[in-house]
């Protein structure tokens, strides 16, 4: 090793351990900061909440001062954002939910009656509802079909269009037999 080098290694170790002693670090904040920073979050916390409120009353305010006129052969209601719950049955479909978990409960137990239960979906044309746990017996017992029954084409949009032209194709029709309003051409 160079004499450099060791006097390098050697001013490293000094400034190692020079670091490695217990102490506090210096530049901390204080606790008297740190207590005052959090007595002005608090303060200032309190304060933006009486502000927000003082903004929703004011605007409050103003919303009842600017209700429009009631009919004068209605009962004046103090506060026409109140609603009675007769009123809310003569409102017309779709209304607001007043208790979710009710109302969705009403809509699953009807779910799930379809879902579990035989029935007529339409009895016309012969159409009957099955459980679902019976449904997939059935499908797992019989299996799906996957393939198209021979000679039969899948419809797509390019066999329609070609079905529809040759439908409306009349080049190769007899003269006799043109579509009516067209002049036949003699020859």
């Amino acid at each position: 090793m160079t004499p450099k080098r060791a006097r390098f290694w050697s001013q490293r170790m000094n400034e190692e351990r020079k670091h490695s002693q217990t102490e506090f670090e210096r530049q901390d904040l204080r606790p008297r900061v740190v207590y005052a920073f959090l007595i002005s979050l608090a303060i200032m916390a309190t304060l933006v909440y009486f502000v927000v409120w003082g903004f929703y009353h004011a605007i409050d305010a103003y919303q009842r001062r600017h209700q429009p006129p009631q009919n004068p052969l209605v009962a004046p209601e103090t506060d026409t954002r109140l609603v009675s719950p007769e009123a809310i049955e003569r409102f017309p479909q779709p209304r607001l939910e007043r208790n979710e978990r009710l109302e969705n409960n009403d809509f699953r137990l009807e779910e799930e009656q379809a879902l579990y239960s035989y029935g007529w979906v339409d009895q016309q044309a012969g159409i009957v509802r099955i459980p679902i746990d019976r449904a997939m017996e059935l499908i797992a017992q019989r299996g799906l079909s996957t393939t198209p029954k021979v000679g039969t084409i899948p419809p797509s949009e390019v066999n329609v269009v070609n079905q529809a032209a040759r439908r409306a194709d009349v080049s190769n029709l007899p003269a006799t037999s043109q579509p009516p309003g067209e002049k036949v051409k003699k020859p």
